[in-house]
C-alpha cells in the first residue's frame, strides 16, 4: 500500500541529507480509509459520489497547494506531466487536517479555506471535468485531506533527531536472509568493529535507485524483496533500538544502496567534456569519472583538511588530535601552511594509504563537526580541480559509457585520508550517504 502522496517506488530519511519536505510528506499516511490512492497524481476511480448522476466518476489527485482563491485551490500535481489541477470548493466540501504519520481519519480535524496555505500537501477527491482551456483538470471537491507544511517541519525535526540518536551506518559485510541479520562494519569493509542489524517483519526497508544518493529517491520494498536487494559492500544506514555497546540493533527503518567509492589522485581534468581521470588507490587503476552539472562538489581548504586530520590522528592514538608535531603541525591548534610539511604528494599519499591506525569508527561528534563544516563550504566547479588533487568520490555506475558518474566529489582531502585511513573512511562514507540525520543533506 502506497504512502499518501508517494510518487515513486526514498524512503520515509539516514543522515542524509536533511529530510526534504516532499520526502517526508510522501510517507505521512499509509492509508486514508477509502481515500487512499492506488497510484500517484490524477487518478480516476470507478466509485460514484452519493447523490451524483449516473455515470459520474470520482477523481483523486495528490499534490502541493500553489495558490488559494475564495472558492478554489490550485494544486501542483504530484505525478509528472499532470500539471496543475483546480479544486473547486463548495459549501459541502470537507476539508480535513491529518497529523503526520496517521493511518486513518479518526484524528482528523476540520479546517476552513482560510486555514490553507501554499506548500500544504493535499489529497483532493471529487468529480472531475476538463477546464475551459481543454487541458486543465478541474475537480469539484467532495473532500480535501491536508497535511500542513508546519506539521511536516515538526515531524522532520523529530525524525532527524531520532536518526542522530538511534542511527548507525556502515558498510555491509554479511547478509543472512535466513535469520534476518545484516552485519555492517563501521570502519570500512576490512574493519573489525561490527554491528549486527536485525530485520523484522515490520522493518521499513528502503533502497537508493541507481544514479541517486538522495534520500527522497530511495524506494521502499517488502522485507523479503528488500533483504534480497542488499549486497556485501553496500552503504547502509539503520535506525532502531541498540544494545548498550551498540553491537546489536533491532531495526525499525533501513536505507541502503550500492555506490562505488573512488579515492585517489586526479590525473587529468577535461572541463569541456565534464570528466576527470582518477588514479584510484582502492582499485589500483585509472578510472574515468563523468562529472555532470548536477554533481555535488566541494574542495576543502588546506587548513580544514589538516585540522580534521589532526583530530583523526588524535582519536586513533587516544589523544586530542591537537598535539604538536602531528601531520606537520607546530603548536597545538595551529595548522601548518600549505606546503610546509602537512601535505604530501599524490604518490606519497598512495604509498601510505592503508597503513594508518587500526580499525574503528570516527567519533560521532567528529563526524558531525565535519559534516557541519562541509555545509558551510560553497560548491566548487570542475574548473577548480587540478591535476594532483586528492579526491574522494561517491559514484554510480553509468550504463551508457565506460565511465562511472560522480554523485558527490570532495577534493582536498589528502591529509584526512593519510591521517588514519580506517577512521577517515568512516568519516567520509557517513558524508556520502543521503539518508536522514541532516548534516550531509545540509551540505547540499
Amino acid at each position: 500500500m502506497r504512502c499518501f502522496g508517494q510518487s515513486s517506488p526514498r524512503v520515509c530519511g539516514p543522515r542524509v541529507h536533511v529530510l526534504g519536505t516532499r520526502v517526508l510528506a510522501r510517507c505521512l499516511i499509509t492509508a486514508i480509509v477509502t481515500l487512499i490512492l492506488a497510484a500517484p497524481g490524477y487518478v480516476v476511480a470507478q466509485d460514484k459520489p452519493s447523490g451524483s448522476s449516473a455515470g459520474a466518476q470520482v477523481a483523486k489527485a495528490v499534490g502541493v497547494i500553489k495558490s488559494i482563491q475564495a472558492d478554489s485551490i490550485t494544486v501542483a500535481a504530484e505525478a509528472a506531466g499532470d500539471g496543475d489541477i483546480i479544486a473547486k470548493l463548495t459549501g459541502s466540501t470537507k476539508i480535513l487536517r491529518v497529523p503526520p504519520g496517521e493511518k486513518d481519519l479518526k484524528n482528523a480535524t476540520a479546517l476552513q479555506v482560510q486555514d490553507l496555505q501554499p506548500g500544504d500537501r493535499v489529497l483532493v477527491r471529487g468529480q472531475a471535468a476538463t477546464g475551459g482551456d481543454g487541458h486543465t483538470v478541474v475537480i469539484t471537491a467532495l473532500a480535501v485531506i491536508v497535511v500542513k507544511q508546519a506539521d511536516v517541519a515538526v515531524k522532520q525535526q523529530h525524525d532527524l533527531d531520532d536518526w542522530q540518536k538511534r542511527g548507525v551506518d556502515g558498510i555491509v559485510t554479511k547478509v543472512d536472509a535466513a535469520t534476518g541479520t545484516i552485519t555492517i562494519s563501521r570502519g570500512g569493509t576490512g574493519a573489525n568493529q561490527s554491528v549486527a542489524v536485525h530485520i523484522g517483519k515490520n522493518t521499513i526497508l528502503r533502497r537508493y535507485p541507481p544514479g541517486s544518493a538522495k534520500y527522497e529517491d530511495a524506494k521502499p520494498a517488502p522485507v523479503g524483496e528488500g533483504m534480497a536487494q542488499i549486497k556485501v559492500g553496500d552503504q547502509f544506514h539503520a535506525r532502531g533500538a541498540r544494545n548498550p555497546d551498540g553491537s546489536d540493533v533491532i531495526a525499525e527503518e533501513v536505507v541502503s544502496g550500492t555506490f562505488p567509492i573512488i579515492e585517489g589522485t586526479i590525473k587529468t581534468v577535461d572541463a569541456a567534456g565534464n570528466t576527470v581521470t582518477v588514479q584510484d588507490a582502492i582499485r589500483k587503476t585509472a578510472v574515468l569519472v563523468a562529472v555532470p552539472p548536477d554533481s555535488l562538489m566541494w574542495k576543502l581548504p588546506a587548513e580544514m583538511d589538516q585540522r580534521f586530520a589532526r583530530q583523526l590522528k588524535g582519536a586513533a592514538g587516544g589523544g586530542s588530535g591537537d598535539q604538536p608535531g602531528g601531520n606537520g603541525q607546530g603548536t597545538a591548534g595551529q595548522s601548518a601552511p600549505p606546503g610546509t610539511g602537512g601535505a604530501r604528494t599524490g604518490t606519497e599519499w598512495q604509498a601510505r594509504r592503508g597503513q594508518g591506525a587500526g580499525p574503528g569508527n570516527g567519533p560521532p561528534d567528529l563526524q558531525r563537526m565535519f559534516q557541519r563544516a562541509l555545509s558551510h563550504l560553497p560548491n566548487c566547479k570542475l574548473a577548480d580541480l587540478q591535476k594532483g588533487d586528492i579526491v574522494y568520490i561517491l559514484a554510480t555506475e553509468d550504463g551508457n559509457s565506460d565511465a562511472v558518474r560522480a554523485i558527490k566529489l570532495l577534493a582536498g582531502v589528502e591529509a584526512i585520508l593519510t591521517a588514519s585511513p580506517n577512521r577517515s573512511s568512516s568519516l567520509l562514507s557517513s558524508w556520502s550517504l543521503g539518508a536522514p540525520g541532516g548534516e550531509s543533506e545540509a551540505a547540499q
